[in-house]
């Protein structure tokens, strides 16, 4: 049975000491995942900037002026040689997203072609190319995709001081689309727009009221881009976004919750014990769409300290280059120790 859960448990949730809740979601955490095992993702921008929305946070609005460089529609033999760089320094998802408030009918066959050659690379495929209509979805779908990204954001109440263009309820509209055509869903939210806590947590209660909770949860800290409305906004405390996974995790302990933009600016501590209450996704690769992500090496050396490797059967991939790294860290070390003496 369906636990229910309401905006009065979830502020309770928010007001428990830190390390009980930490302990509580860890203890969630180990029922359901092995808690040294990551799902691990690489996002790739196939169509960048000129976007019609006016999410305020995002530096491909055609209505802010960032130093976005817009591209086309990228073509099938960029993107498969990118989906292979990734799948070979041990990413098991290849996501894609595209600057659209919606893609053109035109565009499907593309994306469906996409879709069928990484599959038979034997990665995972994810898109988010903003709303689609059920016949694009079921396309989609019969192509192989796997998941859909379309995030919530935020709470009822707050979203339309961020987002003007589509409503909330286009939103879910959207996510009952993709659930109804067989894509798994892709979807959480951003902390740092300038919500509070009540925002925080009528966010997590949406996504829990889904007929089923998202497969996948991504929760972002905001990054803040010059040229967007929020590039001044407020530092997010590290303790709030901890607590903000911990909490996703006791909701819904059967989903992945990955930690996805604003993670380079994340020292390793922070992310550690992002992973200790419950994160068990990322995104791995120098970039997000258009936002800086960490360096592929310096993640690989936070894998080893935290003995975290790829939950896939392309653990080997993983593994090899964490070893590669280690390597010529030790190396590095040497010689400094050497030069010493």
């Amino acid at each position: 049975m369906k636990y229910v859960w309401t905006i009065n448990k979830i502020i309770k949730l928010f007001e428990k000491p830190f390390l009980e809740i930490i302990f509580e979601a860890q203890n969630v955490h180990r029922k359901h995942f092995n808690p040294n095992k990551l799902q691990i993702s690489t996002l790739l921008s196939i169509k960048t900037g000129s976007c019609p929305e006016d999410c305020k946070y995002c530096p491909q609005s055609s209505r802010y002026k960032t130093n976005i460089k817009k591209e086309k529609l990228l073509g099938l033999k960029d993107i498969l040689k990118l989906a292979k760089k990734a799948k070979d320094s041990g990413s098991d998802r290849f996501c894609m997203g595209a600057a659209w408030k919606n893609p053109n009918d035109r565009d499907i066959p593309h994306l469906e072609s996409v879709i069928k050659e990484i599959k038979k690379m034997g990665m995972e495929t994810c898109m988010t190319l903003g709303s689609l209509t059920l016949k694009q979805a079921k396309k989609l779908a019969n192509a192989g995709l796997d998941f859909y990204n379309h995030n919530l954001d935020t709470s009822p109440e707050f979203y339309s001081k961020i987002i003007s263009t589509r409503t909330y309820e286009d939103r879910l509209n959207t996510l009952n689309i993709i659930r109804n055509s067989g894509i798994k869903i892709c979807s959480g939210g951003i902390i740092g727009l300038g919500e509070n806590i009540n925002d925080r947590a009528k966010l997590l209660l949406e996504l829990s009221k889904l007929p089923k909770p998202p497969e996948s949860i991504p929760i972002n800290m905001l990054v803040k881009i010059k040229g967007t409305p929020m590039e001044n906004n407020d530092d997010v405390d590290p303790f709030d976004f901890i607590r903000m996974i911990a909490i996703t995790r006791i909701m819904m302990p059967n989903s992945y919750i990955r930690l996805s933009a604003g993670r380079e600016n994340m020292n390793e501590q922070t992310q550690a014990m992002c992973f200790m209450a419950g994160a068990n996704s990322l995104f791995y690769g120098c970039k997000l769409l258009t936002a800086s992500n960490p360096n592929k090496n310096t993640d690989l050396v936070l894998f080893k300290k935290l003995g975290l490797t790829s939950e896939k059967k392309i653990d080997s991939n993983l593994n090899k280059e964490i070893n590669n790294i280690m390597n010529k860290k030790n190396d590095f070390s040497l010689q400094y120790y050497n030069a010493e003496l």
